[in-house]
């Protein structure tokens, strides 16, 4: 099988946010875009040659899930995951963004506190918010250049009236893959104050080689509150299709969540979703492990470039996800000025790291999911725009 994720693939007038939605976000269309958490790579020839099958059908009709997507799911779980998922455990939903706002009506009443661990990807808070939730914030620690979890911290915010814990694993943006042993502690307060934790794992295959993610729900006990959001969308760049999955062990969990989804007629999904949801998961397993070791060049591309051109830029290293946390506050920049450099003289488009929320000051988030000849661009977009100050 060829991969070739060095070709440039024109996506400007196809609608793309990341691409089109240019102007809109940043205020100019003249930004090299590595904003958007969606992938410049075509994606798996198996979800492509499913689509295309799919579409020679010319009706195009409410559709069933089909046993042998979930068999897809199932089988992916287990042998890259070593977690064995049982059918009746899934939740079908329209993407991991709607499943945290589903999961916060499901398992926190009005008023009931829900924590977050900033910085942290921006629907986690208004999944909170906008729903007449209180918002807890349990930042993380920055510690040398790695990111933890403050645990007495979490402690006290479990014991102030918290009924959920809504967890980036891998985390968005800062890249921690969460160890055994801090998943466990995070396990071990959940059960002292009866709280439910969604593990959001979208990122789950999206780790560099040599690092390990594993998945909440495979340590916890029967007794623990653990749903784990799980989706190809990130993992095989088929974001727009708009397919994910809840997996919840315990019944009761399972009926809040449907009771949820029934309440807001979220029941049904679309034919090509469900195509390229269980093709990628049967036949993308190749491209992934190719576009793994991709990602993993890029990332050690951009650390060091970044060391050798723009050294008061730092990498937060990342051990997973595609996205990459970079540490501008030596720049001594304002926010404001600091999104105003990058777009207005390096013509670069990354999100602000303010974003994120708290302890976002200072930082930007760059898409390295892209050509390297396109991330080789920005980079030397930004050392110019340095040399011309």
């Amino acid at each position: 099988m060829s991969i070739d994720f060095d070709r440039v693939i024109q996506r400007d007038g196809t609608c793309s946010v990341k691409h089109d939605g240019r102007a809109a976000y940043f205020g100019t269309e003249n930004v090299l875009p590595l904003w958007v958490a969606d992938m410049d790579f075509a994606a798996p020839e198996a979800v492509t040659r499913a689509l295309t099958e799919r579409a020679a059908h010319p009706v195009y009709g409410y559709t069933l899930y089909p046993d042998s997507m979930y068999d897809a799911l199932i089988a992916w779980l287990k042998k890259r995951h070593g977690w064995e998922v049982q059918r009746e455990w899934i939740v079908m939903a329209p993407g991991v963004v709607p499943s945290l706002f589903a999961t916060v009506m499901a398992y926190a009443e009005p008023g009931e506190g829900v924590i977050v661990q900033p910085p942290v990807y921006f629907p986690f808070f208004s999944a909170v918010t906008t729903n007449g939730r209180r918002l807890i914030q349990n930042p993380l620690r920055l510690e040398q250049g790695r990111y933890s979890i403050d645990f007495d911290h979490l402690e006290q915010c479990a014991s102030d009236g918290a009924r959920l814990l809504l967890l980036c694993s891998p985390h968005n943006p800062v890249g921690r893959v969460w160890s055994r042993a801090e998943l466990l502690e995070v396990l071990r307060i959940a059960r002292r104050h009866d709280l439910t934790i969604l593990s959001d794992e979208i990122h789950a295959d999206l780790v560099y080689p040599g690092e390990q993610h594993t998945s909440l729900a495979t340590l916890a006990k029967d007794s623990d509150k653990v749903i784990t959001a799980v989706a190809p969308s990130k993992t095989f760049n088929i974001p727009g299709l708009g397919l994910s999955c809840l997996i919840a062990p315990d019944p009761a969990q399972r009926d809040a969540l449907k009771k949820v989804f029934d309440s807001l007629h979220m029941g049904n999904t679309n034919p090509f979703s469900i195509a390229a949801f269980e093709a990628a998961y049967r036949g993308g397993e190749v491209w992934l492990d190719s576009l793994l070791i991709y990602l993993r060049d890029n990332r050690d591309f951009v650390s060091g470039y970044l060391e050798r051109h723009l050294p008061a830029i730092r990498l937060i290293q990342p051990e997973g996800t595609y996205l990459l946390w970079l540490d501008c506050r030596e720049l001594k920049m304002s926010d404001a000025q600091l999104r105003d450099f990058f777009v207005k003289q390096a013509h670069v488009g990354m999100n602000p790291g303010t974003a994120f929320g708290q302890g976002g000051s200072g930082f930007m988030r760059l898409n390295i999911a892209s050509p390297r000849s396109v991330i080789a661009d920005a980079l030397e977009r930004i050392a110019q725009a340095f040399r011309e100050c």
